[in-house]
């Protein structure tokens, strides 16, 4: 089944049964979040800052939902705190989808640090992460991540490099 790149994370997403997603604005994920948007069974809410979309996530599964994130890597700093004293103390699953900047073919030298220091930060964290290099391996990654997830009992995180898109 051929998917192009947004596509790939949307039917990812649908076949997981994510039916609520907090996200924060980032050009490389604004065709999903039209589609997101568009879609009557996923709940959307934007948020202006990562840490606080991971207190409405914990608040959502408690709620009975499926929960991910939409977000820049760079707002895995913002969340390191409300991601371990909250989402890995109290074992709740999350799928991080994270546009991963700062990789190659970056054109903003202000994101390469935080690109280069992302893996290694989730690897510290000791969280799982996929880098999917193609949709259909997004999608086979994402689709499986809630699972993983749950296994778990904290977050899964999908880099999505630059190249990806």
């Amino acid at each position: 089944m051929l998917m192009d790149s947004t596509e790939a994370i949307y039917n990812g997403l649908k076949d997981a049964d994510i039916d609520f997603i907090v996200s924060v604005p980032c050009v490389n994920l604004s065709k999903l979040l039209e589609m997101i948007d568009e879609d009557p069974e996923i709940t959307h809410v934007p948020v202006t800052r990562e840490e606080e979309g991971i207190g409405i996530c914990a608040g959502a599964y408690l709620g009975g939902k499926k929960t991910a994130i939409l977000m820049q890597n760079s707002g895995l700093g913002n969340s390191i705190n409300a991601l371990k004293s909250l989402m890995e103390l109290y074992e709740f699953p999350l799928i991080m989808i994270m546009s991963h900047r700062g990789t190659e073919g970056e054109n903003i030298c202000g994101q390469v640090p935080m690109g280069e220091s992302t893996p290694a930060i989730l690897e510290a964290m000791n969280f799982n992460f996929f880098k999917p290099a193609t949709p259909e391996a997004a999608y086979d990654d994402i689709r499986l991540s809630w699972e993983l997830s749950e296994e778990e009992g904290k977050p899964v995180s999908i880099l999505l490099e630059i190249k990806y898109w």
